[in-house]
Protein backbone atom coordinates (compact mmCIF):
# COMPACT_ATOMS: atom_id res chain seq x y z
CA UNK A 1 0.00 0.00 0.00
CA UNK A 2 1.64 3.11 -1.24
CA UNK A 3 1.21 7.04 0.37
CA UNK A 4 -1.58 7.75 -2.55
CA UNK A 5 -3.82 4.28 -1.07
CA UNK A 6 -3.15 5.19 2.53
CA UNK A 7 -4.61 9.09 1.95
CA UNK A 8 -7.41 7.59 -0.21
CA UNK A 9 -8.53 6.20 3.31
CA UNK A 10 -8.06 9.45 4.54
CA UNK A 11 -10.13 11.01 2.42
CA UNK A 12 -13.09 8.61 3.15
CA UNK A 13 -13.17 9.18 6.47
CA UNK A 14 -16.54 10.59 8.13
CA UNK A 15 -16.37 13.99 9.66
CA UNK A 16 -12.95 14.89 7.36
CA UNK A 17 -13.68 18.45 7.08
CA UNK A 18 -15.01 21.11 8.81
CA UNK A 19 -18.16 22.49 6.78
CA UNK A 20 -19.66 26.08 6.79
CA UNK A 21 -20.44 29.20 4.62
CA UNK A 22 -18.59 31.97 4.05
CA UNK A 23 -19.80 35.85 4.66
CA UNK A 24 -17.44 38.77 3.89
CA UNK A 25 -17.65 41.64 6.54
CA UNK A 26 -15.90 44.62 6.67
CA UNK A 27 -13.89 43.58 3.52
CA UNK A 28 -12.92 40.52 5.34
CA UNK A 29 -13.63 37.00 5.31
CA UNK A 30 -15.13 35.29 7.90
CA UNK A 31 -15.80 31.47 7.90
CA UNK A 32 -19.20 29.95 9.90
CA UNK A 33 -18.56 26.83 10.83
CA UNK A 34 -21.92 24.81 10.65
CA UNK A 35 -22.14 22.59 13.35
CA UNK A 36 -20.87 24.65 16.39
CA UNK A 37 -21.64 28.29 14.75
CA UNK A 38 -18.88 29.84 15.65
CA UNK A 39 -16.66 32.42 13.34
CA UNK A 40 -13.31 32.67 11.82
CA UNK A 41 -10.97 34.57 9.58
CA UNK A 42 -10.85 32.86 6.83
CA UNK A 43 -7.23 34.10 6.59
CA UNK A 44 -6.57 31.41 9.46
CA UNK A 45 -6.54 29.03 6.81
CA UNK A 46 -4.43 30.61 4.26
CA UNK A 47 -2.28 27.44 2.33
CA UNK A 48 -5.13 24.92 3.59
CA UNK A 49 -6.65 22.29 1.66
CA UNK A 50 -10.22 23.86 1.10
CA UNK A 51 -13.37 22.44 -0.69
CA UNK A 52 -16.11 24.38 -2.49
CA UNK A 53 -19.14 23.55 -3.60
CA UNK A 54 -20.11 24.79 -6.99
CA UNK A 55 -22.56 23.69 -9.85
CA UNK A 56 -23.60 20.72 -6.78
CA UNK A 57 -20.56 19.41 -6.38
CA UNK A 58 -17.59 19.57 -4.48
CA UNK A 59 -14.31 21.28 -6.36
CA UNK A 60 -10.96 20.50 -4.12
CA UNK A 61 -8.32 23.36 -4.26
CA UNK A 62 -5.91 25.51 -1.63
CA UNK A 63 -6.92 28.84 -0.18
CA UNK A 64 -4.86 30.79 -1.60
CA UNK A 65 -5.52 34.37 -0.10
CA UNK A 66 -8.43 35.39 1.66
CA UNK A 67 -11.41 34.59 -0.92
CA UNK A 68 -9.54 33.20 -3.54
CA UNK A 69 -9.31 29.32 -4.31
CA UNK A 70 -6.49 27.99 -6.35
CA UNK A 71 -7.83 24.76 -8.28
CA UNK A 72 -5.09 23.57 -10.49
CA UNK A 73 -3.81 26.55 -12.63
CA UNK A 74 -7.40 28.45 -12.63
CA UNK A 75 -8.43 30.45 -9.40
CA UNK A 76 -12.03 30.60 -7.89
CA UNK A 77 -13.53 33.82 -6.43
CA UNK A 78 -15.53 33.53 -3.30
CA UNK A 79 -18.98 34.87 -2.96
CA UNK A 80 -21.23 35.69 -0.04
CA UNK A 81 -22.63 32.67 1.00
CA UNK A 82 -20.93 29.85 -0.48
CA UNK A 83 -20.68 26.13 1.35
CA UNK A 84 -17.12 24.98 2.31
CA UNK A 85 -15.58 22.84 3.67
CA UNK A 86 -11.99 22.83 5.17
CA UNK A 87 -9.82 19.27 5.82
CA UNK A 88 -8.98 18.59 9.16
CA UNK A 89 -5.78 17.99 10.46
CA UNK A 90 -5.09 14.59 12.48
CA UNK A 91 -2.95 14.89 16.15
CA UNK A 92 0.14 15.01 15.47
CA UNK A 93 0.97 11.57 17.57
CA UNK A 94 -1.87 9.94 15.19
CA UNK A 95 -0.44 10.93 12.11
CA UNK A 96 2.95 9.45 12.74
CA UNK A 97 1.92 6.87 14.48
CA UNK A 98 -0.07 5.60 11.35
CA UNK A 99 2.75 6.46 9.21
CA UNK A 100 4.93 4.32 11.37
CA UNK A 101 2.74 1.03 11.52
CA UNK A 102 2.76 -1.50 8.45
CA UNK A 103 -0.25 -1.74 5.52
CA UNK A 104 -1.64 -4.21 7.00
CA UNK A 105 -1.86 -3.40 10.14
CA UNK A 106 -3.26 0.09 8.95
CA UNK A 107 -5.74 -1.04 7.21
CA UNK A 108 -7.27 -3.39 9.60
CA UNK A 109 -7.31 -0.71 12.18
CA UNK A 110 -8.81 1.97 10.12
CA UNK A 111 -11.16 -0.70 8.43
CA UNK A 112 -11.90 -1.46 12.18
CA UNK A 113 -12.25 1.77 13.90
CA UNK A 114 -14.98 2.76 10.51
CA UNK A 115 -17.23 -0.38 11.12
CA UNK A 116 -17.60 1.06 15.13
CA UNK A 117 -18.64 4.28 13.33
CA UNK A 118 -15.55 6.18 15.06
CA UNK A 119 -13.29 8.11 11.92
CA UNK A 120 -9.43 8.71 12.48
CA UNK A 121 -10.75 12.43 12.67
CA UNK A 122 -12.62 11.74 15.53
CA UNK A 123 -9.16 11.29 17.56
CA UNK A 124 -9.41 13.90 20.89
CA UNK A 125 -6.00 12.27 22.22
CA UNK A 126 -3.30 9.97 21.19
CA UNK A 127 0.51 8.99 23.04
CA UNK A 128 2.29 7.22 20.29
CA UNK A 129 5.15 5.09 22.76
CA UNK A 130 6.91 3.93 19.19
CA UNK A 131 7.96 7.48 18.52
CA UNK A 132 10.41 6.93 21.49
CA UNK A 133 11.49 4.02 20.22
CA UNK A 134 12.82 4.93 16.77
CA UNK A 135 16.62 4.09 17.43
CA UNK A 136 16.11 0.96 18.72
CA UNK A 137 16.02 -2.08 17.16
CA UNK A 138 13.31 -4.32 19.45
CA UNK A 139 10.67 -2.34 19.62
CA UNK A 140 7.56 -3.27 21.87
CA UNK A 141 5.17 -1.19 23.88
CA UNK A 142 1.76 0.63 23.75
CA UNK A 143 0.04 3.25 22.33
CA UNK A 144 -3.27 4.51 23.70
CA UNK A 145 -6.18 6.51 21.78
CA UNK A 146 -9.48 8.39 22.36
CA UNK A 147 -11.90 8.62 20.03
CA UNK A 148 -15.18 10.68 19.77
CA UNK A 149 -17.74 10.96 18.04
CA UNK A 150 -20.47 12.98 19.58
CA UNK A 151 -22.24 9.86 20.31
CA UNK A 152 -19.78 7.34 22.23
CA UNK A 153 -16.23 6.89 23.34
CA UNK A 154 -13.89 4.59 21.80
CA UNK A 155 -10.54 3.79 24.11
CA UNK A 156 -7.80 2.16 21.33
CA UNK A 157 -4.53 0.50 23.40
CA UNK A 158 -2.46 -0.88 20.43
CA UNK A 159 0.08 -3.13 21.84
CA UNK A 160 3.14 -3.46 19.88
CA UNK A 161 6.06 -5.75 19.20
CA UNK A 162 8.85 -5.67 16.45
CA UNK A 163 11.71 -7.11 16.24
CA UNK A 164 12.13 -10.47 14.91
CA UNK A 165 8.19 -10.69 14.40
CA UNK A 166 5.95 -8.18 13.80
CA UNK A 167 2.86 -8.21 16.24
CA UNK A 168 0.44 -5.73 16.29
CA UNK A 169 -2.78 -5.73 18.41
CA UNK A 170 -5.54 -3.47 18.50
CA UNK A 171 -7.71 -3.68 21.36
CA UNK A 172 -11.02 -1.55 21.04
CA UNK A 173 -13.38 -0.76 24.27
CA UNK A 174 -17.17 1.21 23.84
CA UNK A 175 -18.18 3.43 26.64
CA UNK A 176 -21.21 0.74 26.46
CA UNK A 177 -18.86 -2.03 27.32
CA UNK A 178 -18.27 -3.66 23.94
CA UNK A 179 -14.91 -4.94 23.04
CA UNK A 180 -13.23 -5.61 19.72
CA UNK A 181 -9.88 -7.16 19.48
CA UNK A 182 -7.54 -7.77 16.37
CA UNK A 183 -4.35 -8.94 16.17
CA UNK A 184 -1.86 -9.21 12.80
CA UNK A 185 1.54 -10.75 12.68
CA UNK A 186 3.69 -11.03 10.45
CA UNK A 187 6.73 -13.87 11.11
Amino acid sequence: MNRQQRMSLYDIQKRAYTEGIVEQINNQWIFFDEETEEAAMLEDYLQQEIEIFRMNRWKKGVLCESGKIRIGTDAIMLRDHDIVRIRKHLIYSLERLLDGINDDAFFQFITTLNSLNFSIFDCIYCYNHLSFLADQQRKDGVNFMVFDNQEQICNVQHHFFYFEKVNDRFEFTLNTGKRLIIEKMIL
